[in-house]
Formats: C-alpha cells, sequence, structure tokens
C-alpha cells in the first residue's frame, strides 16, 4: 500500500494515532521564490516564476488540435493567420509504437524502438503539420550545445551530408533556420524545450532544442542573433513559442546548476524556486518525524527546481522579440495528462530514463 498517496492509508493512521490520543499537526509545505533577496511564498498550484510581470503572455495548457491526419499536436495560438507557416508539438499519443506504451509516437530512433515504425511515426507526424508528402523533415544530432545551423539550398546544406538513407541525423548541432520552402525543422526533446522563432515579415523559421545547457549556452539569443545577419531579421517581425517541456513544478536541479546560470544571467535568482514536497501523512503527523539532527542535517528541505519556460523567454526578449509576440505554452513533459488521465507526453525524468521522443517542427510551405 502507497502510504503517501492513498486516503484510505491516511485515515488509518489517523484513527491509528488517536487511538492513543495523538492528533495531525498543521506544518504547511510550500514553495520558496527567491526574488531580490526577499523570500517569497508562491500561489498554490502556481509554478514559481511563472505568471508574474505584466508583460508575460498568459501561460495554460493547450488542448489538442487535430490536422487533416488525425494526429493529435498542439499550437501556438495565432500562428494560424499565417498562410504559409507550418508548425506544431508532438505528444506521445497517435503512434504506432509500443515500446513506450500501446499506440505512441516517438519520433526518435531510439536503441528500444524498432527503426521502421520510429519512420512511419515521423511520416504521421509530417503528414499532419504539412497536409502533404512533399515537405522533408531535417533534423540533428543534438548534443546540448549552443551550436546553430543554416539550412539553404544556396550554401549546399541540402545537397547532402544532412541525413542517412534511414533518415537518420548526420549534422551535429541544436538550433537550425531556414527560409527554404518545404523544408520542416524539428528538434528532438523529452523534457527540454523546444523553442520555434518566426519571421512574418521575411518568411524565414527557426527552431531550437534547449535544455539547460542550451539554455546556459544562450542557443536562443545566439540563433535570433544569427537570424538577423543571415536574413535581415528584426527583432518586431519575430514570433516565438516556447513548447511542451519539463515545468517549474518538476525540474529539480542541483546546486551547481544555479553557480551556472548566475554566473550568465544577472536576472538567474528569478529562475529558481525553493520547492518543499507534500506528503500527506507527515503534513499531519510532522512530530512523528522530528529528529534530534541540528539544522542542515535533516532529510526535511526543500528541492532547488529551474523554470527552463521563464529563462528562454527571457533570451527571446533579451534578444529583442516583443513581450506580446512570445508564447510560453505551460505544459509539463513530466506531469501533463491527457484527455484520459494518461500521460500527454514523453518525460525523460518523469519515466526514469525509459522515454520516447517529442517533435517541435516549423517550415515555410511552398
Amino acid at each position: 500500500m502507497d502510504w503517501t498517496e492513498s486516503v484510505e492509508a491516511i485515515a488509518k493512521v489517523d484513527e491509528l494515532l488517536a487511538s492513543v490520543g495523538l492528533e495531525h499537526g498543521t506544518r504547511e509545505t510550500r514553495r520558496v521564490a527567491r526574488e531580490g533577496g526577499e523570500r517569497k511564498r508562491a500561489q498554490p498550484g502556481v509554478p514559481a516564476a511563472v505568471g508574474q510581470g505584466a508583460s508575460r503572455k498568459k501561460v495554460g495548457p493547450r488542448a489538442n488540435q487535430v490536422g487533416p491526419a488525425g494526429l493529435p499536436v498542439v499550437q501556438a495560438e495565432g500562428w494560424d493567420q499565417y498562410h504559409w507557416l507550418r508548425h506544431g508539438f508532438s505528444t506521445r499519443l497517435g503512434g504506432v509504437s509500443n515500446v513506450y506504451g500501446a499506440g505512441t509516437l516517438n519520433l526518435g530512433w531510439t536503441k528500444d524502438d524498432e527503426a521502421g515504425k520510429v519512420a512511419e511515426n515521423r511520416r504521421r507526424l509530417l503528414r499532419e503539420i504539412t497536409g502533404d508528402e512533399v515537405a522533408r523533415l531535417v533534423t540533428l544530432r543534438q548534443f546540448h550545445s549552443g551550436l546553430v545551423r543554416v539550412i539553404e539550398v544556396e550554401d549546399g546544406a541540402l545537397q547532402g551530408g544532412l541525413e542517412t538513407e534511414q533518415g537518420r541525423a548526420v549534422l551535429r548541432g541544436d538550433g537550425m533556420m531556414t527560409n527554404v520552402p518545404d523544408v520542416m525543422l524539428g528538434v528532438q526533446v523529452a523534457d527540454c524545450v523546444p523553442v520555434l522563432v518566426t519571421d512574418v515579415r521575411r518568411r524565414a523559421v527557426a527552431a531550437f532544442h534547449a535544455g539547460w545547457r542550451g539554455t546556459l549556452a544562450r542557443i536562443v539569443e545566439r540563433g535570433i542573433g544569427r537570424m538577423r545577419l543571415r536574413y535581415g531579421s528584426r527583432p518586431e517581425d519575430l514570433v516565438a513559442a516556447v513548447g511542451p517541456s519539463i515545468g517549474p513544478c518538476c525540474y529539480s536541479v542541483g546546486e551547481e546548476v544555479r553557480q551556472e546560470f548566475r554566473s550568465q544571467f544577472v536576472y538567474s535568482e528569478q529562475l529558481f524556486s525553493e520547492v518543499y514536497d507534500s506528503d500527506p501523512v507527515r503534513d499531519r503527523y510532522p512530530l512523528l518525524f522530528m529528529t534530534a539532527r541540528a539544522p542542515g542535517h535533516s532529510n526535511i528541505g526543500p528541492q532547488l527546481h529551474l523554470n527552463l519556460w521563464e529563462a528562454n523567454r527571457r533570451q527571446l526578449l533579451e534578444a529583442g522579440v516583443k513581450a506580446g509576440r512570445i508564447e510560453v505554452l505551460g505544459e509539463c513533459s513530466a506531469c501533463a495528462r491527457g484527455e484520459g488521465g494518461g500521460l500527454k507526453y514523453f518525460s525523460h525524468r518523469g519515466e526514469s530514463g525509459f522515454a520516447g521522443r517529442m517533435m517541435g517542427v516549423v517550415g515555410v510551405a511552398s
């Protein structure tokens, strides 16, 4: 029996302790965010550093949008007004893979899945997003870097060397950009942040894979700088979407990660929060868990959580993208649930490393 989740189990503990004259206490678990040196308690159910600030666009769960192929995808609000633009974030639903659950849409060449099923999943996603068989999906061998590739006909990037015959990527990198029609850029994620950027004036697009290391390397800022040099993109013409990924609710990190961010970003303290785990039995009977250890040596304490959504939103702002043209989709890959109550996304951390891969995809239609 799981004593941390079962209501019936907690009731039995209540009865047992009441029989010897004990009552539950009132210790409160909480999330604490540090800002400007002051400890702040976040509102219940609201991830720290999310939804704070007048310039931030709304953050909330996104419904599945089903297109011509009947495959659930998640899309940024308002991007459908650009008739030439194709984009979407996949979920774990609607595929032919079975190793990570029946009928799942694994899009990565993992060692556990069959290559033929991965290829079919990719074909399904491409049909869903583009509506035809013309577009070509381009991916990279990602390695958590700040390396951004330009995918163009003129420089030979589309003349071979991008993929093997099986569709496996050859070029290494964690970001891509292109203005070539019918080329769809795809970044693979299973907790890391997929960030899509579009120049709606010059019809150029970019996709970035931003885990904590890529975020630390400022891949989004560097990528937008590259777009400005390559295409003459102006920040006021850019729209951006920060896709589903592990949220500040579930992403615990070590103190060394905070130190790395402190060395790079003046706003780093706004990206971290202290989260106190909630344990129903411990909350009701705190006296049972008291120890004689000195402060700092007890096993009761906060976890340090990182908000990669906000970190990448801040990079977009630093690169000049207007706050109202940035959408943070705000769904956590580790805990978001679909309509049937099952997991909606793949999560490397949430599934203890045994997980498929999703994609954020963007491209220009011919």
